[in-house]
């Protein structure tokens, strides 16, 4: 599923910053907080997917 791909292709991406965002990288720290709320929508994505394929069924 794409969708679920995304997903895990976001979570990956956003891995490096939250280590410089523990260690105190401010930008890091803010680039974090908009990856996340793109995981979010990611995750959100990956659910309406899940309920269409039920559907369907």
């Amino acid at each position: 599923m794409e969708e679920f791909e995304a997903l895990k292709r976001l979570v990956a991406e956003t891995e490096e910053d939250i280590r410089k965002a523990e260690g105190g990288n401010k930008a890091a720290g803010t680039r974090v907080r908009k990856q996340m709320q793109d995981i979010k929508n990611a995750a959100q994505a990956v659910r309406v997917k899940v309920l269409d394929i039920r559907d369907d069924n």
